[in-house]
């Protein structure tokens, strides 16, 4: 008889919890059963497993084999627990050492040759590793991944051979390298001509992390705007970094490791659905929320989407977190994201241009806006109007606009301000940071009370104008909020009510 000790890791949201898998070697007649809550694919490995050790050139014991996967309690899913099980097997019939697998973790599918596929989660896998002072052996197309996660020493394998070399102490496994950072280098401002307004909005969006609503007709450069924005804020610290990463790690869409600096840009389709959007399946996985994570979410044409795909939206834009309950399990992901939308301002797209051309009626025009939910758009703090531009603007011999290197200067300083006074920027301040973060003196609160009557907002739209105001100060270097900053943030909320009047 005999007895293996393998450490692993499960995938639970973007978490890598530990998994002990435990092989018993017994007497009878040949069998082999895998308990601990798995799931088909990690029952299957049972046959992966058995060809790929015979196919290494080691004996598959003809005994009866208990694999236990502990916690018990903890669902196990895909093929990431392959090289534990075939090395506790090996260990427990004494064909590699077991003292050998003490301070490693294991993780990968199990071609039946014996080649080491890879899995998803290698990144959390190496954190977790990290932190419990273990080395990690992955395959080899997850080293790159794998590697960069700080603290932990990584090692690459192409087949089960080699990680059998290495426990035996014939062979070395290399060690995995992050590869460098890919500069980067998304589109620039200095391309969108014209739209001064806009492009002030964007920069404040920037600024104070703000959700940023784009009104316009076709064609007039939202899209365009939008896809900027992520070029305008600071460069992401390493845990944000990390933190998008892991999302993007376990999604199962892929992560170039080159890119991980990157701030993400995620663009759905309006046709996605509430679960593409926030994430779900009976595998939980992270939505277009989350994959935005520390970066930016472009839905345009928001009037289109689905108005209960949009609804899911509130939650994680107030709290910047994804929690998808199922009956086995629950999972909590990360989705703190910028909201840049983008809408036309009727079904046609014309109504309010100078040229007259709009003939929607106002009930279609009342109809197609009201698509939007008011609770979602109290939640969007800059509602902007983006005008066609006259064709004398957009001649190839027009100057260039500022250029984002430039915007982004300004954008640091203004965030450094924030964190220096508060420690999150204006956007996330809370009810009681933004009353102490955002006092305005006698006249400029009667100005603001004025402003919220005639428009008719709500106390959450108060808040959202008195933070935008306390970021316009911030680019303007200014302690105090000024008349000028306060009015225009509420300018910024003029615009929705503008669009709305001209269904009248």
């Amino acid at each position: 008889m005999g007895l293996a000790l393998v450490h692993g890791r499960a995938r639970s949201g973007v978490h890598a919890p530990a998994v002990k898998v435990e092989v018993y070697l017994a007497g009878g007649l040949p069998r082999m059963s895998i308990v601990g809550l798995p799931e088909a694919a990690v029952r299957e490995a049972k046959d992966r497993v058995r060809a790929a050790i015979q196919c290494a050139q080691y004996e598959f014991p003809a005994r009866v084999i208990t694999v236990n996967l502990a916690p018990a309690d903890l669902p196990k899913d895909g093929g990431r627990f392959d090289l534990p099980i075939a090395l506790g097997i090996l260990a427990a019939s004494g064909q590699i050492p077991r003292e050998s697998l003490d301070g490693y973790e294991f993780l990968g599918e199990l071609g039946l040759t014996g080649e080491l596929r890879p899995v998803d989660g290698a990144l959390p896998a190496a954190l977790a590793a990290a932190q419990a002072g273990r080395k990690l052996v992955v395959p080899l197309a997850n080293g790159a991944e794998a590697a960069l996660a700080s603290g932990v020493e990584v090692h690459t394998a192409r087949t089960l051979l080699e990680v059998c070399a290495l426990l035996n102490g014939s062979k070395t496994l290399p060690i995995a390298e992050a590869p460098s950072a890919e500069p980067v280098s998304g589109p620039d401002m200095r391309d969108v001509r014209g739209q001064m307004h806009a492009r002030r909005a964007l920069e404040i969006s920037a600024a104070g992390g703000h959700h940023l609503l784009l009104i316009g007709p076709p064609g007039c450069g939202k899209t365009l705007l939008a896809s900027r924005l992520p070029g305008l804020l600071p460069e992401a610290s390493e845990t944000e970094a990390l933190e998008a990463a892991a999302i993007a790690s376990v999604s199962g869409r892929g992560l170039d490791p080159a890119r991980w600096r990157e701030r993400p840009f995620r663009a759905p389709h309006h046709t996605a659905s509430a679960v593409a959007l926030v994430g779900g399946g009976g595998e939980p996985r992270p939505g277009e929320v989350s994959l935005a994570h520390n970066g930016v979410l472009f839905l345009d044409e928001l009037p289109e989407w689905d108005r209960r795909a949009l609804e899911v939206l509130r939650e994680p834009l107030e709290s910047g977190i994804v929690t998808i309950s199922r009956a086995a399990r629950q999972n909590e992901f990360p989705a703190r994201f910028q909201l840049v939308a983008a809408m036309n301002p009727c079904p046609c797209g014309w109504a309010g241009d100078v040229s007259g051309r709009c003939r929607c009626l106002p009930d279609a025009i009342r109809r197609y806006r009201a698509r939007i939910s008011g609770p979602l758009l109290d939640r969007i703090d800059l509602h902007v109007e983006v005008p066609r531009l006259p064709p004398s603007e957009l001649r190839p011999d027009a100057p260039d606009g500022e250029a984002s290197g430039t915007i982004r200067t300004r954008v640091e300083q203004a965030q450094q301000m924030q964190m220096q006074r508060a420690g999150v920027l204006n956007a996330r301040l809370g009810q009681a940071e933004t009353m102490s973060s955002c006092r305005l003196c006698e006249r400029d609160q009667q100005l603001l009370e004025r402003a919220i009557d005639s428009l008719q907002l709500s106390a959450r739209a108060m808040h959202r104008i008195l933070r935008v105001a306390r970021t316009i100060a911030d680019l303007a270097g200014s302690d105090q909020i000024a008349t000028a900053h306060l009015t225009e943030a509420i300018g910024y909320r003029r615009a929705d009510q503008s669009a709305q009047s001209q269904a009248t």
